[in-house]
């Protein structure tokens, strides 16, 4: 038998029924990365003496009686976040010997439910790219081509996965982070809901792991299959012991349907600002047929759907104005004196890209009333509809691009060029507001590079959009091997 590429779920049965020790699952996942990683390079920080030894103890585990949720699973852990012993780096240079001392909260949500680290992977400097690469560790390859990129900044992690390196990976989203790696490589990635799972301990090094609650980013799961999402979602959703819950317990209101037919959707692939590219509108429409197909309720505009252009350009100044907050006062100065020359009728996203990192505080409240407004629409639209299928990036997989001035990079769409920064929009749709949203994959393009497209859903029915990817994996298929 052949274990790397089964599920979580399927690994656990086999463990539970004596089919397989952890120590084996293990051993068998670290041979193929020492053979396999040379190409692809998505794990970054190797842990495999630690991982063997946490397979033994499973295994004893197992023996004495216990059974976890993830007892003598294999996983893996993005970069950034804090594995005491380990290096944090985020790729930036000036902190390639950071070791922390203790776990993120999230590290220590994986061992108590018994998984087995194997090491941690890949990131962009900084975490502030749609690619995976960093003078420390260099760059991840796409599985699929390695010609291309495995997408930013959990792409270390969806190349592992797509490449059999264990069987779950947790990773983190602002723009994308998570769904647009997932979309690259042909996996499952779900965006809960913002404050849904505590991220103590993501933090930049050398920073104290404190319990501070982000706006925009969040914490989540990444797996090969949808019922895999969930399986981890449980173990990572909750808030943080220092802080809220102190005094709160979570718990997740069921999804709104148990089957295809009895969802309401709205179906969007064309934004004000950006085109689609051909593969992705394939891949969109393939989803659309199956809800259709299965009995769903499948629309494709709605008066109650939030201006897709104002919500584009509000994420875009709130995403750009924290990119500046430790920026030397003469830097922020000259922002704010080239914001200022800015046409009033330009609502182009160079222009929010620029407004934003100008912003003064009295701006960013303004901003947030404007996103409370929007969130407000929101609440309006899942009176109507379930969930909202679109895509999250234009296009498939992108060839490396690592010119040092991002402002210089374009992204191809169908022939035709487009700044580099503008394929964010259709991740930033989620975002801005905090909505739960879950990448499924939807097929492959002509080329045979995956493409996939993300369930966005009700704020804190994280489990709607996981139900409903579960049921278009039966529908439609999900992950296949590179």
């Amino acid at each position: 038998m052949e274990w790397n590429f089964q599920s979580a779920e399927e690994l656990a049965a086999a463990l539970r029924s004596g089919e397989v020790t952890s120590a084996e699952l293990t051993d068998d996942a670290i041979t193929r990365i020492e053979r396999d990683d040379k190409a692809i390079n998505s794990i970054c920080v190797p842990d495999f003496d630690r991982a063997r030894a946490a397979a033994r103890g499973a295994d004893q585990a197992r023996a004495r009686g216990e059974d976890r949720p993830l007892l003598g699973i294999p996983v893996t852990v993005k970069e950034s976040y804090d594995i005491a012993g380990l290096p944090t780096t985020w790729g930036i240079p000036l902190h390639r010997n950071y070791i922390p001392s203790e776990d993120a909260v999230q590290v220590s949500r994986l061992k108590a439910a018994g998984a087995v680290v194997l090491g941690k992977t890949n990131v962009p400097l900084g975490l502030q790219d749609v690619q995976s690469f960093n003078e420390i560790y260099g760059t991840t390859n796409n599985p699929w081509d390695h010609g291309r990129t495995s997408g930013g900044s959990s792409g270390g992690s969806a190349a592992a996965l797509a490449s059999g390196f264990g069987a779950l990976s947790i990773g983190s989203d602002l723009a994308g982070s998570l769904r647009t790696p997932a979309h690259f490589c042909g996996i499952y990635a779900h965006k809960p809901t913002l404050g849904l799972a505590a991220s103590r301990g993501m933090v930049p090094p050398p920073g104290p792991a404190l319990p501070v609650e982000h706006d925009l980013a969040v914490v989540g799961p990444m797996a090969r299959t949808a019922r895999d999402l969930t399986l981890l979602l449980d173990v990572m959703a909750g808030p943080d012991p220092l802080t809220l819950g102190v005094a709160y317990d979570l718990t997740l209101p069921p999804a709104r349907h148990e089957r295809l037919r009895d969802f309401r959707v709205l179906v969007l692939d064309e934004h004000p600002l950006i085109p689609t590219g051909a593969a992705v509108r394939a891949g969109v429409k393939r989803v659309a047929d199956a809800l259709v197909d299965g009995g769903a309720r499948v629309e494709r505009d709605s008066p109650l759907l939030p201006d897709l252009t104002e919500a584009a350009l509000l994420y875009t100044q709130l995403l750009f104005s924290s990119s500046v907050a430790r920026f030397p006062v003469e830097a922020y100065e000259q922002l704010r004196t080239l914001a200022a020359g800015l046409g009033a009728d330009d609502r182009s996203l160079d222009a929010a890209r620029l407004r934003g990192m100008a912003f003064s505080h009295l701006d960013w409240i303004e901003a947030n009333s404007r996103r409370e407004l929007h969130r407000h629409g929101w609440r309006q639209l899942f009176a109507e509809f379930d969930a909202v299928v679109c895509p999250i990036t234009p296009t498939p997989a992108f060839p490396h691009d690592h010119n040092p001035d991002p402002r210089e990079r374009r992204i191809d769409i169908d022939g035709v060029e487009h700044p580099y920064f503008d394929q964010l929009v259709w991740a930033g749709l989620p975002t801005m507001p905090g909505l739960p949203a879950t990448a499924v994959p939807a097929g492959r393009s002509p080329e045979g590079l995956p493409v996939g497209v993300q369930l966005i859903g009700p704020m804190f029915e994280d489990r709607t959009p996981l139900r409903l990817a579960e049921l278009l994996e039966q529908k439609i298929g999900g992950f296949q091997r590179p």
